[in-house]
């Protein structure tokens, strides 16, 4: 029989390996990941947020069902997402209110619109010494248009990333059959590594960014959306790397999964000339940045600084980011810098 000490042990170690948390954490992003396709399937229309941005019940699903599982296994544990039911709660949303309570009960068959809302709000608490990160849909439009989209979620402590779940329901399991099966999930705890498995199940295998320093044949990846980056800095530095193929254009983190998986070697996201000031939000990198270094590969901003995840909901201590192989990052910063002086 296990001695006390030998029980204190065993749970100390299983504490550190962030297995519970782990476990609750892939169960909360597939279960809103399902939720998700659902609504896209249905093709429910958007809604505007009083900043001009769309949100869809799917955006409000999500966070109210990974928020309730958080906050059940974790109650201590504040969340630190993108939206707010604050809208919701309008009278005038009564009808939209109805439905995300609607796709929630799939999930959850006693939700009330009380529970659903309370849930959502769940995610508006500010940063600790331990926090979760959240962006229930990351690329909304991209979800819109029947596009890449994915769900992040990650956990902070002490300003350092120790877990990331990324679902990708939009993203192919085999990148040399589009049209086939879509659908992944990249997970990833400090000192671990990454791994992806189809959302639809299987048994998650270990993912590694690509070796390779001659990238003539390798693809970056850049946004979608003109308005998240200065492309044609971008396209430059990339020519100036090495890069001979056209960039792969794709909405959310899943360019983050593209750069573990091997499927890129190099994402880049630098400030918009339109938005020079812009500064980056926690839950739209999170859950990637540990997906790609526990992968091997490297993350910075644009003068070579890792992203600070201790300040607030925001990347204040930081511009732009660069995401590479880490084989190449050195070079992409120097080519950053050369094209900067012109």
């Amino acid at each position: 029989m296990a001695t006390l000490v030998e029980v204190t042990v065993r749970r100390h170690k299983l504490r550190m390996s962030y297995e519970q948390e782990k476990q609750v954490a892939i169960e909360a992003v597939v279960a809103a990941a399902k939720l998700c396709q659902r609504v896209r399937q249905e093709r429910v229309q958007a809604m505007e947020k009083s900043d001009k941005s769309p949100v869809t019940v799917a955006d409000y699903g999500s966070q109210a069902v990974i928020c309730r599982a958080i906050a059940a296994a974790f109650p201590n544990d504040p969340i630190v997402g993108e939206e707010t039911a604050t809208e919701l709660r309008e009278p005038t949303m009564a009808n939209q209110l109805a439905q995300v309570t609607s796709y929630v009960q799939a999930v959850v068959g006693d939700a009330t619109s009380d529970d659903v809302l309370s849930w959502i709000d769940r995610g508006n608490n500010e940063i600790g010494s331990r926090y979760w990160t959240l962006d229930p849909i990351d690329g909304t439009k991209g979800f819109l248009r029947q596009d890449q989209y994915a769900v992040a979620l990650a956990l902070v402590e002490l300003g350092e990333l120790k877990l990331g779940v990324l679902g990708c329901p939009a993203l192919p399991v085999d990148p040399d059959q589009p049209d086939g099966e879509q659908g992944v999930l990249f997970v990833a705890v400090r000192g671990q590594g990454a791994t992806m498995v189809p959302l639809s199940g299987g048994t998650p295998q270990p993912i590694h960014v690509t070796a390779a320093d001659d990238v003539g044949n390798m693809r970056f990846v850049q946004s979608v959306e003109s308005g998240h980056g200065d492309q044609a800095r971008q396209d430059a530095i990339a020519k100036a790397v090495g890069f001979t193929s056209p960039s792969l254009r794709m909405d959310s983190q899943a360019k983050y999964g593209a750069v573990a998986a091997g499927r890129a070697a190099l994402y880049l996201r630098l400030p918009s000339p339109k938005t020079p000031d812009y500064v980056e939000k926690i839950w739209d990198h999170a859950a990637g940045v540990i997906v790609v270094e526990e992968a091997g590969g490297r993350v910075t901003d644009m003068y070579g600084k890792p992203l600070n995840f201790s300040l607030g909901a925001k990347l204040s201590d930081n511009q732009g980011v660069i995401v590479s192989n880490g084989v190449i990052h050195d070079t992409v910063l120097a080519a950053l810098q050369e094209i900067s002086k012109v």
